[in-house]
């Protein structure tokens, strides 16, 4: 009698078992069969497999949640996934008229609005001002030190900040709630020239995300400012940008050449669609922090000296690539994968293996890999990323 399980779209299936030809042998617990269901490449692991890499994914779902009465937030850091150590990730979520409050932190802040709008404020160095109301597929960057606040518009949002410190923790931002519940009214009054009576209601501790009315049309929230607006904005319409397209899926890069105040982090928006491929490639840069935004996908990360493992993701999952590893991204499944690589740069970079060879003398291509012709010929000096 067959044995079966459901699936995470509680849809019956077959318990996988770890078993490939004649390696392996079955499973009969105790195991998580779900997690096993999610992750089929490492239970069984393709034959081309071998050595020992570090663990390259951590899930949002599997992170702490810390709940408030205006939202929620989770992160993965280095604390989360160890090999991490260049990027790490927040995801958000700020109920209608939600605050994310007023604060700033040490590392630069990049982020990417997965559902709903926000409205966005802050002030530079130079005391000029940024307003600006973002929804899905749009981005911000808010250099180091630079303060601002979010708050959820009608429809609340959900959203993906990212920091570049792998070590980041969001439990360590400068919240101004907690610098004034930690400053005596006696110097707020000196500071502000009134009396220390008038502080007599500040929060006793740090409010972190709270609930407050949905706030009006944006051109309501402007504030006269003498100096004028920020000469670069810190927001941008990533899904206003004209796609690489090829006949695999398609590909949207952002950096600090068309997004100019994100000097710290560069990233790729990219759709595979089903049976596509993220072509087999490296970056020659930096590590590559990844987030799946939807869909199913496998990778396969090649480290040298003969090692290579595989790992399978899904949508919430973060994946990582260390510096100038080989890797491709494959859809498995049957509807799109979408997901974002972002780098510790300020420019986007990579090295196909397609571009590679096909733009190496073909007698030193043939020679190292004993090619016949038919795999010369498919060769193509195309433009990278590609996706196939």
């Amino acid at each position: 009698m067959e044995t079966t399980a459901y699936n995470l779209e509680g849809k019956l299936g077959k318990i996988p078992q770890p078993i490939r030809g004649d390696a392996g042998g079955t499973d009969p617990g105790p195991r998580n069969v779900l997690r096993d269901i999610q992750n089929p490449d490492i239970l069984t692991p393709p034959e081309t497999d071998k050595g020992t890499i570090p663990n390259l994914k951590f899930s949002f779902a599997d992170a702490h949640n810390r709940l408030q009465n205006g939202g929620w937030a989770r992160q993965v850091t280095a604390r989360e996934l160890p090999i991490a150590t260049t990027l790490a990730g927040v995801n958000m979520r700020l109920n209608p008229g939600g605050v994310r409050e007023m604060h700033w932190h040490k590392e630069a802040e990049w982020a990417y609005m997965l559902n709903g709008r926000a409205r966005l404020s802050s002030v530079d160095q130079q005391g000029r001002n940024f307003l600006d109301d973002v929804g899905v597929g749009d981005l911000w960057n808010f250099p180091a030190g630079i303060p601002h606040s979010i708050q959820g518009l009608e429809e609340g949002c959900e959203f993906l900040l990212v920091f570049d410190d792998g070590n980041f923790s969001e439990d360590s931002t400068f919240l101004v709630s907690d610098w004034f519940a930690h400053t005596p009214k006696e110097i707020l009054a000196k500071n502000f020239g009134v009396a220390e009576s008038d502080f007599a209601d500040i929060p006793a501790s740090e409010r972190y995300i709270f609930p407050a009315p949905v706030p009006g049309p944006l051109a309501t929230d402007k504030v006269y400012d003498q100096q004028g607006p920020v000469p670069q904005k810190f927001s941008y319409r990533l899904l206003e940008q004209d796609p690489i397209k090829t006949n695999g899926g398609t590909a949207r890069i952002v950096d600090s050449t068309n997004f100019p105040v994100a000097t710290t982090i560069a990233a790729a928006l990219i759709e595979v669609e089903p049976g596509g491929l993220r072509e087999m490639h490296w970056h020659p840069n930096t590590d590559e922090w990844q987030y799946y935004i939807e869909g199913s996908g496998r990778m396969t990360v090649f480290a040298s000296e003969g090692k290579a493992r595989t790992f399978n993701y899904q949508a919430g999952d973060v994946g990582y690539v260390p510096f100038a590893m080989g890797h491709y991204i494959e859809n498995i499944g049957n509807t799109p994968l979408r997901f974002l690589e972002m780098f510790k740069s300020n420019r986007f970079a990579d090295v196909s293996l397609n571009q590679w060879m096909a733009l190496t003398p073909p007698e030193m291509v043939r020679a190292t890999l004993n090619l016949n012709q038919k795999v010369m010929k498919a060769l193509q000096p195309t433009k990278n990323p590609v996706v196939k």
